[in-house]
């Protein structure tokens, strides 16, 4: 598909402070299902994925809350955030001190709402690009992968792209709520947190998760 336009994102999101990270505004779905329905509207077929991207997942707060807490992990820095979202760790990583800061996000959507996050919390200089897991991991200093290893297939793919770039010099952070398929025995635990589920599909009210930020050694 074409670009999306920035009105798309502003049209169908409204700016929220996630629990974990309240220095952080991000535009999340004002109603999911509504948003569901244009985004296939705009892309002139049924849309594949529900909005994924419209929510504050739990693995990327934790990791936003690190960032934060820690800003030397990024300070002056080049940063990777693996599975952006719509780019709520790469503007943690921003505000953090971070010298450049690439957010990778295969959902166009998402894409075009990294740069409005952006702008929405007075930070620039994050580069959105596409998926980058079919080649080898860019040059940089660290990479921040929040709620990636979501199922078997995913985590296959991730994980050797992680340990690529672990092994070229990156530190490696993910923020996962307690999925099956991370290999926790391979990782180093960094910091733990209980946060709502921002499940963008779901119904219902949001259940607490624990979600670890783990290193990988």
């Amino acid at each position: 598909m074409t670009s999306v336009p920035a009105s798309f994102i502003r049209a169908h999101t409204r700016p929220e402070r996630p629990s974990l990270v309240p220095e952080v505004q991000l535009l999340v779905a004002a109603d999911v299902v509504a948003l569901w329905e244009a985004m296939a509207v705009e892309q002139g077929r049924t849309a594949q994925e529900p909005p994924f991207w419209a929510a504050a997942w739990p693995g990327g707060q934790a990791l936003a809350r690190y960032v934060l807490d820690h800003p030397e992990l990024v300070a002056g820095r080049t940063v990777l955030d693996l599975g952006a979202g719509s780019g709520l760790v790469a503007v943690a990583a921003v505000v953090a001190g971070a010298g450049r800061v690439i957010a990778s996000e295969i959902d166009p959507f998402g894409r075009a709402a990294i740069p409005e996050n952006a702008a929405l919390n007075g930070v620039s200089g994050i580069e959105p690009v596409g998926d980058l897991l079919g080649e080898a991991p860019p040059a940089v200093d660290v990479v921040l992968a929040g709620d990636v290893c979501y199922d078997r297939t995913m985590t296959e793919q991730v994980l050797p792209f992680l340990e690529a770039a672990r092994a070229a010099g990156a530190e490696v952070l993910v923020g996962d709520p307690g999925r099956p398929y991370l290999p926790h025995d391979r990782l180093t635990e960094a910091a733990v947190h209980d946060i709502p589920d921002g499940d963008a599909s779901a119904a219902g009210p949001a259940r607490v998760r624990r979600t670890t930020v783990w290193r990988l050694p």
